[in-house]
């Protein structure tokens, strides 16, 4: 299929089946009404105008776009394919629950497709080297991968605690030829992976690019990645009209910083006969530092760059979080979910601890896929939406990636509780 990008989209209202223009967001200051813009120290700011020009030029650019579809093709193994989750769907009653297979990309998961796009524009950009940060480890497997593809030094910066429960994907970005610089301080979380990475890139701004891996920081950044995830999408729309003959009812994906879920939610937007759902991580309860909900209890603020939800005191200072799954394990989240929050387009919901480990088995046992512990939070909330519609309806889940990585953890949370129990 056509994977061109577009910056003013057109898209079929699902009513009338006419072509309906979309509200342009961001606008040119970067800003998805009032949230996003671009609070950033001056030694960045000749960087990201640098960086929006050249992805201005590049979407714009045929050559461009025909590398990176080939890319997203022959190397990434798109389009992934949607599947019918069987048994999955009568253990739960009511609607079908179908998957879009996201974990069968290259590297298990859909960090790929932005990690590819914006290495093509660090090249375009003349940039000789690349830094990123990650939490659950597959941002930063697919980056260090799309350095290995086109030879350009990586570092990743990664919390220790991050380092420690995901000993999988460390290992595999050390194969790839990438630098994995733990971290320390604070949480030894993704919130200090990305305070360490922007400290590198102000450092380094004049030959480094920093390749983000969700819809957070400044402009352009949420709108980038955005952009390159919504490959998501538009495959499943295209997917949904031939194997359905029309839309799921619900779509349904995790939300940390929220770049799987922006990608798969951007190109229904218009459609608004389709209800969309993100599943934030509700970890352990709904107190402070229990949780990683920013869209559920968080408040209005500026966290790396964007003004968005975020978890903080009364103070304005960050507050400490908690997620089983260290991909959702984020006090704050990209500002065009704050924007659908707001407008009351997407609905936000969360999932504890306890159900997503559940979820992660459940989908184990039922279909024999292991789930990332990001995507179970999504499988969780769809099969309790799932159970109360009829059986002609479709719940369509973003399965974000594979949970390979996450075996060992889970296990270990898994005894942990029981353990707890007695």
């Amino acid at each position: 299929m056509d994977n061109t990008l577009y910056l003013k989209r057109k898209t079929m209202n699902s009513s009338t089946g006419s072509p309906t223009d979309m509200v342009s967001v961001p606008d040119e200051t970067g800003r998805f009404g009032k949230f996003g813009g671009c609070y950033v120290p001056e030694t960045l700011v000749d960087a990201l105008h640098q960086l929006e020009s050249a992805y201005h030029e590049a979407i714009n650019d045929s050559q461009f776009q025909q590398q990176l579809d080939e890319l997203l093709t022959r190397f990434v193994g798109r389009p992934s394919p949607l599947y019918y989750a069987r048994r999955l769907s009568q253990k739960c009653g009511g609607a079908q629950i179908w998957f879009k297979r996201e974990d069968l990309n290259h590297t298990g998961a859909h960090k790929i497709n932005n990690t590819l796009g914006q290495a093509l524009l660090t090249m375009r950009m003349g940039k000789s080297r690349i830094i990123a940060e990650t939490g659950a480890g597959q941002h930063g497997v697919a980056t260090a991968t799309a350095c290995a593809h086109f030879g350009i030094p990586c570092v990743v910066y990664m919390g220790a605690e991050d380092v420690r429960r995901q000993q999988p994907n460390v290992r595999n970005m050390k194969l790839m030829g990438a630098e994995v610089r733990p971290v320390e301080t604070g949480s030894r979380t993704l919130r200090d992976a990305i305070n360490e990475a922007m400290r590198d890139w102000m450092a380094s701004v004049a030959d480094t690019h920093y390749i983000i891996g969700s819809v957070v920081g400044p402009h352009p950044f949420p709108q980038i990645v955005r952009d390159f995830q919504s490959v998501i999408g538009r495959e499943a729309i295209e997917q949904s009209q031939t194997d359905f003959g029309r839309l799921p009812d619900t779509v349904v994906a995790c939300v940390g910083g929220g770049s799987n879920a922006a990608g798969m939610f951007y190109p229904f937007v218009g459609h608004t006969d389709v209800e969309l759902v993100g599943v934030e991580a509700g970890g352990l309860g709904n107190t402070a530092g229990a949780h990683a909900a920013s869209l559920s209890y968080g408040e209005p603020g500026v966290l790396h760059g964007s003004f968005s939800y975020v978890l903080q005191d009364e103070d304005g200072q960050t507050l400490p979080v908690h997620s089983a799954s260290a991909g959702l394990d984020y006090p704050g989240v990209g500002p065009e979910h704050a924007f659908w929050k707001d407008t009351q387009r997407v609905r936000y919901v969360s999932c504890d601890d306890h159900a997503a480990l559940d979820t992660f088995q459940i989908v184990a046992e039922t279909e024999g896929i292991l789930p990332a512990l990001e995507s179970s939070h999504a499988v969780s909330a769809a099969m309790k939406i799932a159970a109360e519609k009829s059986a002609d309806d479709i719940v369509l889940v973003c399965l974000s990636g594979r949970g390979d990585k996450d075996a060992a953890e889970v296990a270990r949370l898994i005894d942990e509780m029981k353990r707890n129990s007695h």
